[in-house]
């Protein structure tokens, strides 16, 4: 069972979310109960859309649950070393020398408006194991982009 990375924001997100779903639940029930008792289903749209509306809670629930129970928590703060680890706030300089600030998390708290990229993307898996001073060179869909480590962080 491959465990899977997460910052304890992340882990708190995925908890709330397969909360609020489980909560659904019931009230799927109750509306596929109210559409069955419309009569014909071979016709009854609402006993479709409901029905669906299930088997998409449930596979969420099941993927949620599967994520959860494989949870690997980590707490940048009680890390450190020299190379960008999972957590780890990197700051990098770009081909013109602007420097732009990455933290390294896990799949499920990615957001790169907010400068927090998955450690499997191509940015992340770049950046993991280097150490300050290297050059890192990433493939992206528009082309190759080349930075130099400026400054790796655990807070």
């Amino acid at each position: 069972m491959e465990r899977v990375p997460m910052l304890a924001e992340g882990y708190e997100k995925l908890t709330a979310d397969l909360k609020a779903l489980r909560k659904e639940r019931p009230l799927i029930v109750d509306a596929i109960e109210e559409a069955r008792a419309h009569g014909d289903l071979s016709e009854n749209a609402e006993y479709h859309a409901a029905k669906e509306r299930q088997g998409q809670v449930e596979a969420q629930i099941a993927d949620l649950e599967d994520r959860v129970s494989r949870a690997q928590i980590i707490d940048p703060a009680t890390l450190s070393g020299n190379r960008i680890i999972f957590g780890a706030t990197v700051t990098v300089l770009d081909d013109n020398d602007k420097p732009q600030r990455y933290q390294i998390v896990g799949q499920t708290e990615a957001d790169a408006k907010q400068g927090r990229i998955s450690y499997d993307s191509p940015m992340g898996r770049a950046l993991i194991g280097k150490q300050v001073g290297e050059d890192v060179e990433v493939t992206v869909p528009s082309g190759d982009r080349f930075y130099m480590v400026e400054k790796i962080e655990f807070i």
